[in-house]
């Protein structure tokens, strides 16, 4: 089944946000930032549900040519992977940015840095995590599927939506993937919006779904949004 993300339902506490995605779904998203923040893992143990976290972006970068920054990105994502292992969830994080084109060899070889940092971390909880293909602002990293190198054998949250704002949706659905984020948009701007609000075609995507054997979240910004989301997909 196609999970839901708590992206839809932000401005709610994150146990009300659960309660109300809970009857739709066997497979819940947590974005671990703002309202939902995970403070206590027990509050899952009331669910049923199989759980994944999407770690804490907001001021995050895992890639900072500062050293401090790039520290304590990494110490957040280490913190998210400690909740996730007390809940047996995996982890989907966003893989940093360089600021100045100038800086981006520097800034590869603090992501590289970081890397193996969350991969000790990951393997000390027994966490698995996945980079998420980002959208189409020029300084992110792993835009398109020629980034890939980046993350080595990392797996890859393959996010629909930004890979059409970069063009290269169908070249991403033929590179192996763990885990789909999935929203529609004009091929414009991120917008997140519900399957069939913009240009996406969604037969390809369900198609390489079904083929990778991967898991995945409707990742859209209104609960509205995402019951028909659900109802498009499961037509298709």
């Amino acid at each position: 089944m196609i999970g839901i993300s708590t992206c839809c339902l932000m401005d709610m506490p994150l146990a009300a946000a659960l309660d109300e995605l809970a009857p739709l779904t066997d497979h819940i998203e947590v974005m671990d930032e703002g309202y939902h923040f995970i403070t206590d893992p027990d509050l899952f143990s009331g669910y049923t549900q199989r759980f994944t976290l999407h770690a804490p972006f907001h001021g995050m970068n895992i890639a900072s040519v500062f050293e401090p920054v790039r520290k304590a990105s990494v110490e957040v994502m280490a913190d998210c992977f400690i909740a996730a292992a007390a809940i047996g969830a995996p982890v989907v994080m966003h893989p940093g940015y360089f600021a100045w084109e100038q800086e981006r060899a520097a800034s590869d070889r603090q992501f590289q840095t970081s890397l193996q940092e969350l991969r000790a971390a990951a393997a000390e909880h027994s966490v698995e995590f996945w980079f998420e293909n980002m959208g189409d602002m020029n300084y992110f990293n792993l835009r398109t599927p020629a980034d890939l190198g980046l993350i080595g054998d990392t797996g890859l949250t393959l996010d629909t939506g930004h890979a059409h704002l970069n063009h290269c949706l169908p070249a991403f659905l033929e590179t192996p993937f763990r885990h789909m984020h999935i929203h529609d948009n004009n091929g414009r701007a991120d917008t997140h919006g519900p399957v069939g609000s913009g240009t996406i075609d969604f037969r390809p995507v369900m198609a390489a779904l079904r083929r990778g054997h991967a898991t995945a979240v409707i990742e859209v910004k209104s609960f509205a949004g995402a019951k028909s989301s659900l109802k498009v997909l499961d037509a298709l």
